[in-house]
């Protein structure tokens, strides 16, 4: 049958609907999702099961292609879950990422004009910092299928890692073929080797390779391991931190019960608006370097802070916000449930001689609460949630805290809408949206946006 895509759901797929005859004769709707393909395009799919009203199927032929369609550069890109839209302009791809945004604020009753133009980059490939790859159960290591996570596209290049991580990352996949080592089986939970993360700092140069396994890397093991401390020094100077990390646990996580530190420290160093910062393995800290810059200075140019102010940063991380913004205020306090986040921001802060920062490990909610106590209700809040925003309570309890200027950075543009929708009747109003793109080739978009007290 034809199809033509009308438009792309929230994971980057088309969407189509079709009518269709049943054995009665009778019209029925079927609605498509069909990923790799492009608004407006027409498309030929082979549907199995036809009865049901919605069903998923890849494109046969695509038909009539959209203007904007462009060849995938990268060989694993139809099998590969990680990059959606390499078949799709960038420019195209930038002016969707703004739609959803205003799409997002105007179902919540906002101006959409509002929003800004996506900022995207200049070149927009080997821009993650850190990828996370996956071993099958044969040893081969790579990037998950599309939509199908207990298989594994086995690794030859990724065109969104630096090129020095992906060779570290065959580096390590050549030494497991040598050694015949087992990847881990999710139906079995048996096998030695989990994930291979890997992390480096643009700034410094530095390489984190981190490899997730059932067992400590000792007995048998030992003769391997040693024969990839000797390799990885020889080959890769810049990786400053070899570890292998226990995962015993049979949930499908970069986790870790225990830490081995094989070479190095147990640690990197990263660098951002001036600012040195450890990274460890499991430290959140922005992927995409270039444009993560460009959401601090957006930050600082929106809030405007000014020296004796007083300032909170919700949801603070590392202080990837805090430290740039404390140079420019009175005092800061920064809240993160995480407590390891809490300690990594208090020693980010110590090692670049800041001084004026108080850090507090509670949940958003309450940690406002305590802080307000201390410091009194601060001139500028800035707040950067995970992807479930903030939520009502959250945003409600900012409102009542009445701090004259709000910057809010979001990683998901509707729970953004429907958080600062919470905030009107306390009598704020939406100045500036700015989409960034932080993640190219995928559904993601990031935003900064200013709202004012009036």
């Amino acid at each position: 049958m034809i199809a033509e895509i009308q438009h792309l759901d929230d994971r980057g797929a088309g969407r189509a609907e079709v009518w269709r005859e049943n054995d009665k004769g009778n019209l029925r709707k079927l609605k498509l999702t069909i990923p790799q393909t492009l608004p407006g395009e027409k498309v030929r799919v082979t549907v199995d099961q036809p009865e049901r009203k919605r069903r998923k199927a890849m494109p046969d032929e695509i038909v009539e292609p959209s203007p904007s369609r462009t060849e995938p550069p990268c060989p694993h890109f139809e099998r590969c879950g990680g990059c959606v839209w390499q078949h799709w302009d960038y420019t195209a791809q930038l002016q969707q990422k703004t739609e959803h945004v205003k799409h997002a604020i105007k179902s919540q009753g906002f101006d959409p004009n509002l929003v800004l133009h996506t900022i995207g980059m200049d070149q927009p490939w080997h821009y993650r910092n850190k990828m996370e790859f996956t071993f099958s159960p044969d040893g081969s290591l790579g990037l998950h299928e599309q939509g199908n996570f207990r298989k594994v596209i086995p690794l030859e290049e990724c065109l969104i890692a630096s090129e020095e991580m992906v060779e570290a990352a065959m580096e390590v996949a050549n030494w497991v073929k040598e050694y015949q080592l087992e990847g881990y089986n999710k139906d079995t939970h048996e096998g030695l080797l989990r994930h291979l993360m890997v992390r480096q700092s643009f700034a410094t140069g530095e390489i984190m390779l981190g490899l997730f396994a059932t067992e400590a890397p000792e007995g048998q093991l030992q003769i391997a391991v040693d024969e990839l401390i000797n390799r990885i020094g020889e080959k890769f100077p810049h990786v400053k931190s070899l570890l292998w990390l226990e995962n015993k646990d049979w949930a499908d996580r970069t986790q870790a019960e225990k830490s081995h530190t094989l070479a190095g420290r147990d640690f990197i160093y990263d660098e951002m608006d001036g600012f040195r910062f450890r990274l460890w393995f499991d430290t959140f800290f922005q992927t995409n370097p270039i444009q993560a810059q460009k959401l601090v200075d957006l930050a600082i140019e929106m809030g405007k802070p000014k020296n004796g102010e007083t300032m909170i940063d919700l949801f603070c991380g590392v202080g990837t916000f805090s430290l740039p913004f404390a140079n420019k205020v009175g005092k800061l306090a920064g809240i993160e449930i995480v407590e390891k986040s809490i300690e990594s921001a208090k020693r980010n802060a110590e090692d670049n001689g800041i001084s004026n920062t108080t850090f507090l490990a509670k949940d958003a909610r309450r940690g406002i609460d305590q802080i307000l106590e201390s410091f009194g209700s601060p001139e500028l809040l800035l707040l950067d949630p995970p992807r479930s925003g903030a939520g009502g309570k959250v945003m409600r309890r900012i409102g009542r805290s009445k701090p004259e200027r709000i910057i809010y950075v979001s990683c998901n543009p509707d729970t953004f809408a429907t958080d600062i929708k919470e905030l009107e009747p306390f009598g704020y109003k939406l100045k500036v949206v700015q989409p960034v793109d932080l993640f190219p080739h995928t559904v993601h978009v990031e935003c900064v946006a200013e709202l004012i007290l009036e």
